[in-house]
């Protein structure tokens, strides 16, 4: 079995392992996505007449057969084979023969492998997208649900001022929707067809990339083939830095889970199915899901700083480090989604204890709102303020609650629920849209004749 670099030198066997590493399983997941760019790759050759249309239309039907068997785990990249390319080359040949030897024409592993990771990580930003939006709902509900249910609004970890579950719960709805709203920014970046820069300099054919940029679904080809290069590492940044965004919305969600839900608190409690037990203290019930939960957001941090470290400091055009991008950003992938669906799972499942949280609010939490109502009356705010301070150090507040209400947009009266639903209805559109976009585009790929087109 030879490699498609191999040029009949020697190898140490070594330095082979070290060199392909890890490779062969991690590209078990680029297989589908590979063989889709080499199939419009074929196209475009047979549309330029660099392939012929029976060859081509040969390699288009048996590489939709090799990505059917690869989604099912059914194709296992050897170490011989190192990559997801050569495995597919291999199987290319030795059905095709002639054929499948024309298949690599016109690129190189170097934009092959950008193309199959942007072919990826769309799609894994979509899904992520989707699981996102779907958590958004979630806490829309809870939000919606408890509006009118009043908590201590804390600042510094002490008693601050009123708000609600609503405005609580309603905050990471919010923040998931505008990290949405964030992520179409970085699938943008991701919307432009990489093949064709080969190595980093083009190749003297007649190529048409905005042919394959269009059969594949991208908005634009990446034009210049040096950037090609040079954004490897970039847009795998791009993209963990904006699931690292998200587990920051996620974070404080699940600090606040963790601190709300202590007896001494009591505003939330989980079911027990989201709780575990010790193994010495038989009354305890610990929330590891939470805290796990909250340790994952941080790992999300340090993929994106691995990311960081293993991209920064090269000279433009391609570098074998550049192999070691892949595990940090499949797992930050994974992570993600194996969060979001705790989360999805956690969310609706949460009991909020309305009565406790409404006793935890004293009247010391009103002198804000004491102090505006005065100043409505016509008393400057400062004099207000100090006459307040006034009462609190006398033991004389008595505050009226329910004399003023925050009815400005965002406010505990007008807390612009459906204005955020909008929001989000707008970025699921955009999912949806998006996939069928993709969803079409694949299925001409793979279904259309090749004729010379």
């Amino acid at each position: 079995m030879s490699m498609l670099w191999e040029k009949g030198l020697p190898l140490d066997a070594a330095i082979h392992r070290f060199t392909v590493g890890d490779d062969p399983g991690l590209d078990q997941r680029l297989l589908c996505f590979d063989a889709l760019g080499s199939a419009a790759h074929a196209r475009m050759l047979a549309h330029v007449r660099l392939l012929a249309p029976q060859d081509a239309q040969a390699l288009v039907d048996l590489l939709a057969d090799i990505s059917a068997r690869a989604r099912q785990g059914e194709i296992v990249i050897s170490a011989a084979q190192e990559d997801s390319h050569t495995a597919i080359e291999m199987l290319l040949t030795a059905r095709l023969g002639e054929a499948g030897k024309r298949i690599h024409l016109g690129r190189s592993r170097n934009d092959q492998v950008i193309l199959a990771l942007r072919l990826y990580m769309r799609t894994a930003l979509l899904d992520i997208g989707s699981q996102a939006a779907e958590l958004a709902q979630g806490f829309l509900a809870v939000a919606r649900r408890h509006a009118a249910d009043i908590m201590p609004g804390y600042t510094h970890l002490r008693p601050a001022m009123p708000s609600s579950f609503g405005l609580w719960a309603g905050a990471f709805a919010a923040g998931l929707t505008e990290e949405l709203q964030a992520l179409q920014a970085v699938y943008a970046r991701l919307d432009r067809c990489p093949l064709g820069a080969a190595a980093g300099f083009g190749v003297p054919l007649p190529l048409d990339r905005e042919y394959t940029a269009k059969l594949l679904g991208f908005a634009a080809v990446q034009v210049n083939p040096v950037d090609v290069m040079n954004s490897r590492g970039r847009h795998e940044l791009a993209l963990v830095n904006g699931l690292a965004s998200l587990g920051l919305v996620l974070e404080k969600f699940l600090w606040d889970v963790a601190l709300y839900s202590m007896p001494e608190f009591g505003f939330v409690s989980l079911p027990d199915a989201f709780t575990t037990g010790s193994s010495i203290m038989p009354q305890k019930r610990n929330p590891d899901v939470v805290e796990l939960a909250r340790g994952r957001c941080r790992e999300l941090r340090g993929h994106a700083a691995m990311l960081q470290q293993l991209a920064a400091g090269l000279p433009s055009n391609y570098h074998r480090d550049l192999q070691l991008l892949k595990a940090p950003l499949f797992e930050a992938l994974d992570l993600a989604r194996d969060l979001l669906d705790v989360l999805i799972r956690l969310v609706p499942a949460l009991r909020i204890n309305a009565e406790r949280a409404r006793a935890a609010c004293g009247d010391d939490l009103y002198a804000a709102h004491e102090a505006c109502r005065l100043a409505q009356s016509g008393t400057p705010f400062r004099d207000a303020y100090k006459e307040v301070a006034r009462q609190i150090q006398a033991g004389s507040f008595k505050p009226d609650r329910a004399a003023l209400s925050a009815t400005h947009l965002g406010g505990a009266g007008h807390p612009g629920f459906d204005l955020m639903a909008g929001e989000l209805k707008a970025a699921e559109q955009w999912l949806a849209g998006t996939r069928a976009h993709l969803e079409g585009c694949e299925e001409n790929v793979w279904h259309k004749r090749s004729g010379g087109e």
